[in-house]
């Protein structure tokens, strides 16, 4: 015993002296060169601090470390290149990355190499290795040579990076391909890889063989099956071909954004992009599907699109792994709870899984009838499973793979699935199908079946004329046929939904209104799917919303395409791209997300959105919620007013109207709460949009100190002070001829934000004074009565009357 543990401090000793001999690489350094080691705790940082170099560990599996490179400027941790993803180390303090026989080389605890560059190359003391601030880690004969020994760009691993390429290397005969990590704890290689075809299309596969997904062929600016990139992707995509190499490589068309693709865990590829405002990669597209997914959920799993997890366990097995389960590694499938006996087939019972999308790999077997295609797989001792319809027999031998739970849309089929008597319990009694029961029940349910469609279709002659009002006017609303002539829009029915959203797969957010889901009609137009919940408030709003934006059309105003009232309240939008204002403002302690043009572009933009409400409607519309999260951003980023649930028609007689106190605290005007209500309700709304904007700041901020968590409170100090600059977020990020530019902004939302809404300006001088044509007022005060806090703070709220009618408008500017 004495003698191991003085070898292992003798070894330890001689590494950590040998160690020290190589000079230590500065903090913030970029470079490696032949007489510098990397280990421990020492990192490698790109010139800009973009990347970082490093060891790292997973806090599911801390006892393994893997020289990575991870975003430096992202605050969750996120790894974009792994060097010995298959090949872990034990101790990173006892391993070592230096530059060895012109190579870059990693030593495990043992140093024993684990990993190396592996290129033929001279050995040379001028060999260095530059971690570059696009996240290539490149090996190169010296500083300022051009021309890379070897480069990371050219072995990626799960992620791919802007610059770095996914093709075929002609002379190696070798593919660059992305491949998953096994699990969301084990980077090693998983069953998952993109990789490029001679067709000009990517391909997903499972196990480097079955093909389950194809981007379609590129046409020259866009892959066949990829709709997402047809409205001004934020990536300009380039083809090369040539004698050495085919390849893909894409850019950002706005470098500041964060982006990146990952062929994920789930079998999906994935487009993700950086949000700093919710500290959240967010989730722009994945392909496919997930139940389209090879083998997704493995052997003898289920898959159901419609619910989480999406993987369970046929009747009778359970998780081969369950540690991998709750991983989200479904790959290992489920084994058999009880083992079936082969040759005693009278109690033998089949589990009737009706409408559900079958297993691959069936065999066709002649039979005449159900009872004849069970007799088949019972016969045979390695078949599991059988299928018997119009289609014919079809049995399964061995492992059922890619089994589908099908929706209630009639596409499914039903699968038997062979198990022990045993398993069968009195609560499954009734799935269970003794074999010589088999064809004396087929008649019956035959007959059964015939009298159930004959019902059905009766019925379904009457539902089908009234289901828009039965489905509605159940909740009260008789007068909802009525309002329905009035609407001009699209009515799309439930089941149109469904296949457009694919069962409502990608959701893009939501909130206390319900759900919004991602979805593309058969045209190929994206959408946006909103789901209301709270039946009665929901009703209202659902005809608050279709009757009044699905009669206006402006540029800044988001498109209504069309509704559903069969099942839920459902509304069809245009689908925006970049998604609502509030993910990309709001930017403390960093860098502003979007530059000065693009903000002041989104500010005009909103105010000439509500200029056309308030005055260019033959009725006014005062649209009561407006806030970041309802203003819209296109692939361009321009601005689009959205949300009009709470909006209310005024006739241009009336200057005002009553109504309950709603809308979003920090957003309310001050009148709201004790008197009638114009369209400066809306102004105000918007100075302090405005003032977010220019600020970077919330109104209404919790995680500040006391003296600033107040936005308008902070600005009224800060106004006597002559200090109005101040209150911007990171206000050396902008250069000085942009902050006369700012403090004219700031004085426009102070105009908006007067205590007498008369004071307030119309939306249409806030356009002008935003065009340069007009001056702010210069008697404006600052001296703020805070919004509303809260709606229980109004004792007494007025409650309106008001019937919606649907406005009649004007030519769109």
């Amino acid at each position: 015993m004495s003698v191991r543990t003085n070898s292992s401090f003798l070894f330890s000793l001689l590494f950590i002296l040998f160690t020290f001999n190589l000079p230590i690489i500065s903090h913030g350094s970029d470079t490696i060169s032949a007489n510098q080691s990397l280990s421990g705790d020492q990192t490698l940082v790109s010139a800009s601090g973009t990347f970082k170099l490093g060891f790292y560990n997973q806090p599911g599996n801390s006892s393994n470390y893997y020289l990575g490179i991870v975003y430096n400027k992202v605050s969750l941790r996120t790894i974009a290149w792994i060097a010995n993803r298959d090949k872990p180390i034990s101790d990173k303090n006892l391993a070592v990355l230096k530059i060895m026989d012109g190579n870059l080389v990693l030593l495990n605890e043992l140093q024993i190499p684990i990993w190396s560059t592996n290129q033929n190359s001279a050995a040379s003391s001028s060999v260095v290795a530059v971690l570059g601030d696009d996240g290539n880690l490149v090996v190169k004969d010296g500083f300022n040579s051009t021309q890379p020994i070897w480069q990371s760009f050219d072995f990626p691993t799960n992620t791919w990076l802007p610059g770095s390429k996914i093709g075929y290397n002609k002379i190696t005969k070798t593919h660059q391909n992305l491949t998953s990590w096994k699990n969301s704890d084990d980077p090693s290689q998983g069953l998952f890889s993109l990789s490029l075809k001679a067709t000009k299309e990517y391909v997903i596969s499972w196990n480097g063989s079955e093909r389950y997904w194809t981007s379609g062929i590129w046409n020259g600016q866009i892959f066949r099956w990829l709709p997402e990139m047809r409205s001004n992707y934020i990536y300009n995509f380039s083809f090369v071909d040539n004698e050495n190499e085919s390849y893909f490589l894409y850019s950002l068309r706005d470098p500041r954004i964060i982006s990146r693709f990952i062929m994920d865990v789930s079998g999906q590829i994935k487009q993700l992009t950086w949000l700093e405002s919710t500290g959240e990669w967010n989730l722009v597209w994945s392909k496919p599907r997930q139940c389209e997914v090879y083998a997704f959920c493995g052997a003898f799993g289920t898959c159901n699109q419609i619910t989480q997890p999406f993987c369970n366990c046929l009747e009778g097995f359970s998780p081969k792994s369950v540690g991998d389960w709750n991983l989200s590694d479904y790959s290992g499938g489920c084994v058999r709870e009880t083992g079936l006996q082969c040759g005693n087939t009278s109690v033998a019972k089949f589990y009737e899984y009706p409408n559900v999308g079958l297993p691959d790999n069936s065999l066709s077997v002649a039979s005449s009838s159900a009872a004849g295609c069970a007799s088949s797989c019972l016969n045979n001792c390695n078949c599991t499973a059988y299928s018997y319809d119009n289609n014919g027999c079809s049995i399964w031998i061995g492992e059922l793979v890619n089994l589908q739970l099908s929706p209630n849309d009639g596409t499914g089929r039903t699968l038997y699935l062979r198990l022990a008597a045993s398993q069968f319990s009195k609560g499954k009694e009734n799935k269970g199908i003794i074999i010589g029961a088999v064809a004396g029940s087929v008649a019956a349910v035959l007959l059964l079946g015939l009298m159930f469609i004959l019902i059905w279709k009766r019925q379904r002659r009457f539902v089908g004329k009234t289901k828009v009002e039965g489905s509605l006017v159940a909740f009260g609303y008789r007068d909802l046929q009525i309002s329905m002539k009035n609407i001009s829009q699209k009515m799309f029915t439930h089941e149109e939904l469904h296949v457009a959203t694919r069962d409502f797969e990608e959701r893009l957010g939501g909130g206390g209104f319900g759900s919004v889901f991602k979805g593309v009609l058969p045209d190929g137009t994206e959408i946006a799917v909103k789901q209301l919940y709270k039946v009665g408030r929901a009703v209202r709003e659902f005809l608050a919303e279709v009757e009044t934006i699905g009669s206006i059309h402006h540029f800044n105003l988001v498109r209504l395409v069309g509704f559903s009232a069969e099942k839920y309240c459902l509304l069809l939008y245009e689908y925006m791209s970049n998604g609502s204002l509030d993910k990309w403002i709001f930017h403390r302690d960093q860098k502003p997300c979007l530059d000065w043009e693009t903000l002041k572009k989104i500010i005009h933009q909103i105010a000439k959105g509500l200029a056309y409400l308030h005055e260019e409607c033959r009725q006014r519309i005062i649209h009561l919620d407006i806030k970041p999260p309802n203003i819209l951003l296109d692939a361009n980023f321009n601005a689009k007013i959205s949300d009009f649930g709470l909006s209310k028609l005024v006739d241009r007689d009336d200057s005002q109207v009553l109504i309950t106190l709603r809308g979003t605290p920090g957003y309310i005007a001050p009148e709201c709460g004790h008197s009638k209500i114009t369209i400066k309700v809306d102004v105000y709304s918007f100075g302090i949009v405005l003032l977010e904007i220019v600020t970077g700041r919330r109104n209404l901020d919790g995680t500040r100190s006391e003296s600033s968590k107040h936005l308008l409170s902070l600005m009224q100090k800060k106004a006597r002070e002559d200090q109005l600059l101040d209150i911007v977020e990171n206000l050396n990020e902008e250069m000085p001829e942009n902050q006369e530019e700012m403090l004219r902004m700031i004085r426009i939302a102070a105009w908006c934000l007067q205590n007498d809404p008369t004071k307030r300006p119309l939306m249409s001088t806030v356009v002008k004074v935003l065009e340069g044509v007009m001056e702010v007022d210069p008697s404006i005060s600052y001296n703020f009565t805070h919004a509303m806090g809260s709606a229980a703070s109004v004792a007494n709220g007025h409650v309106s009357a008001t019937v919606l009618h649907a406005s009649v408008l004007s030519n769109p500017r």
